[in-house]
């Protein structure tokens, strides 16, 4: 383990259940701020190493390189930026065979996926967003990816775009998907959805075919490590016949208990 070398962390840590599950005493480091308010000064005064960041922060980095501090440079928004990222600072951190063993699990539930699914025909999946249901994932996002690997079809991904999009009524009307899925940090419930006046012709609001992705852990619906797991329970719920919810949930304690050193079905609500 490398955690206790790590001598700062994001802001709002306590905001991630992941840190709290795995490594509490992290929660007590500096904070060096957010991507979108990264301070500077107070991660130069942590005397750090190595500095890991996202790739939209390069000129941060350059600042870094000036003063001797090596950085290095991520963009997890896709399955091999992900990949890539994991084998950077596995080497960076000289944990190469841990980063090869997350690689392999990785690439084990996708053959899983690949395999049991190999047959379906997706059905179509609507993904809402964390803070607006009108907000969904356009066709290069990762979530799009982790709909696919799942065995559906994110109606989104007619949208040529790189981010999060903002949709009308009408426009979720016209893909009129056979699933709705509300992100794991949604800020409304599947109740508010199946309520929505607006979606009451919607064929996933019609037969009751609204979920949403849990968080106890963390979100799957994100570019971390353990975004295969959503499209694992995904599928589990899109096809129950072929990938068990005893699978699922094999699958995901092995996961917490290899990488992360905790029982997901300690904390599992659902």
């Amino acid at each position: 383990d490398i955690d206790d070398r790590m001598v700062g962390i994001e802001s709002n840590p306590e905001k991630r259940n992941i840190y709290s599950l795995s490594a509490p005493e992290l929660l007590e480091l500096p904070t060096v701020g957010s991507p979108k308010d990264f301070d500077f000064e107070a991660c130069v005064a942590l005397e750090p190493d190595l500095v890991v960041l996202p790739l939209r922060l390069s000129d941060v980095a350059d600042k870094l390189e000036e003063l001797d501090i090596d950085c290095i440079l991520v963009n997890p928004e896709n399955e091999a930026g992900l990949i890539t990222m994991t084998e950077l600072v596995s080497t960076a951190t000289n944990k190469v065979d841990r980063g090869n063993e997350l690689v392999d699990f990785i690439k084990d539930v996708k053959d899983l996926l690949n395999t049991s699914l190999g047959d379906v025909e997706p059905v179509t999946i609507y993904l809402a967003g964390n803070s607006d249901f009108l907000s969904t994932a356009s066709k290069g996002m990762y979530q799009s990816d982790m709909i696919a690997l799942a065995g559906g079809k994110n109606v989104g991904a007619e949208v040529d775009d790189t981010y999060w999009v903002e949709v009308s009524y009408e426009q979720v009307l016209a893909w009129n998907p056979e699933y709705i899925l509300l992100a794991a940090d949604a800020g409304y419930d599947v109740d508010s959805v199946l309520s929505d006046s607006g979606l009451a012709i919607c064929d996933a609001v019609v037969n009751g075919n609204v979920i949403k992705l849990p968080s106890e852990a963390e979100a799957w619906d994100s570019p971390v490590p353990g975004t295969v797991l959503g499209s694992l329970w995904l599928a589990s719920q899109l096809y129950p016949d072929k990938v068990t919810e005893e699978t699922c949930y094999d699958v995901i304690e092995d996961f917490y208990e290899t990488f992360y050193g905790f029982s997901y079905s300690s904390i599992r609500t659902a």
